[in-house]
């Protein structure tokens, strides 16, 4: 089964619900006052737009990537019932040939919230991609799970290759200038999909200019 029918049908099964909610990421709502209106922000496996429509909220130029077709329709009809607009794309970051998208220029941020579907090999492409279309001088901008969150048994991957650790994502990172990694622990309520005590990684990076 592939992962486009797996989220699909975990969006679908929600009914009117919304998986994770409506309100952003903690983590990426906390660091609000770094964000500047119209800056351009490219939002990667956004699912029903919790996110994306907040940033849009902000003032920013957003585009959010998904590859369930349920939850890319979710978030649009997220954003008219909050009068914003964001250009939501269902693709597969994956597997989708970058070039064939109308992305425009390369963004100020890219965000990756909860994203940790990919193993290693699948990880350095996903992060590569990432890292190609992020404007010199941009940020990248992560936020997951760490392997102890494999204790709390509630929510992210089943695998601990999945996973992030300060050392992975710092060499993930070598040559950026790291603004800010922390691992903590909160409990989270998201949604119908995301309640507990969680173990979690956060990292700030920001591109070099030539």
């Amino acid at each position: 089964m592939s992962q486009e029918v797996i989220w699909s049908k975990r969006y679908s099964d929600a009914g009117d619900q919304y998986l994770f909610g409506t309100a952003p990421n903690r983590f990426l709502a906390s660091r609000a006052d770094l964000f500047q209106k119209d800056q351009t922000v490219l939002s990667v496996a956004d699912g029903e737009g919790r996110n994306s429509v907040w940033l849009a909220e902000q003032g920013l130029d957003v585009t959010a990537i998904e590859i369930s077709s349920v939850a890319v329709e979710k978030a649009k009809q997220l954003a008219i019932s909050r009068e914003v607009s964001i250009n939501a794309i269902h693709a597969d970051m994956l597997l989708h040939d970058w070039k064939t998208i109308e992305l425009g220029n390369k963004f100020h941020w890219v965000l990756g919230i909860f994203i940790q579907f990919a193993g290693p090999e699948a990880r350095a492409q996903q992060f590569s991609i990432m890292k190609e279309l992020t404007h010199p001088g941009g940020r990248v901008l992560l936020h997951g799970y760490t392997p102890k969150q494999l204790d709390y048994k509630m929510g992210g991957p089943a695998d601990i290759n999945n996973l992030y650790t300060t050392e992975m994502l710092l060499e993930a990172f070598a040559g950026w200038e790291v603004e800010e990694v922390i691992e903590y622990e909160e409990d989270i309520s998201e949604g119908i999909a995301h309640k507990g005590r969680s173990a979690l990684i956060g990292i700030i990076a920001r591109k070099p200019k030539p």
